[in-house]
């Protein structure tokens, strides 16, 4: 007796990923990226931002589509709300990282998912940004991110699923560990 298995689809080419990784150990160069965005202010604490264009690959790559967003601050800090708050966008690339290391890891590893939802909040004193305290830093002072993720997995497996996603994301990688910033006039 056969039984017909359902092939594993979370919409990641694993494939793909794998054969670039085997291509990058033969050519470490090419595995050097910068990522750009470009802002433009447009009044009070409103800005638009553009990402179009990379540089990975050793060349100038281009997106399929030039991707704008809004930043401002609600209307509590005495701004317009026209957007997220730049913070917010800070949580918004740490969720997007960790749930697409989800996808990523469980097409690896075969567990299908039928749906992932992640929470993410971090908490500050705005007293820092205001320049009320200077003890007080500007940034967060704690991040947490919750999963709930229904998958063909046992609880194990999705929190290996979860632990991996974290180990390898860049977002991650960003807020827990000192990032070089210059920032110039030019």
């Amino acid at each position: 007796m056969h039984t017909a298995t359902q092939p594993i689809d979370n919409g990641v080419n694993v494939t793909a990923l794998l054969g670039a990784r085997e291509a990058l150990a033969q050519a470490p160069a090419a595995a050097r990226f910068t990522w750009r965005a470009h802002c433009d202010w447009v009044r009070g604490t409103h800005s638009r931002i553009a990402i179009e264009d990379f540089h990975g690959l050793g060349e100038t790559q281009q997106h399929r589509s030039r991707f704008t967003f809004e930043a401002d601050h609600p209307e509590v800090f005495a701004a317009e709300d026209h957007g997220p708050t730049p913070v917010e966008y800070v949580l918004v690339g740490l969720a997007a990282c960790l749930t697409a290391g989800v996808a990523a890891v469980a097409q690896h590893r075969g567990i299908q998912l039928r749906s992932v939802k992640a929470t993410v909040e971090g908490d500050m004193d705005i007293q820092g940004i205001l320049g009320m305290d200077p003890e007080v830093r500007s940034g967060f002072d704690d991040i947490r991110v919750g999963f709930e993720i229904d998958a063909d997995a046992s609880r194990a497996d999705i929190e290996a699923l979860v632990a991996q996603s974290q180990k390898r994301s860049a977002v991650y990688d960003l807020l827990t560990n000192p990032t070089h910033v210059k920032v110039e006039v030019k």
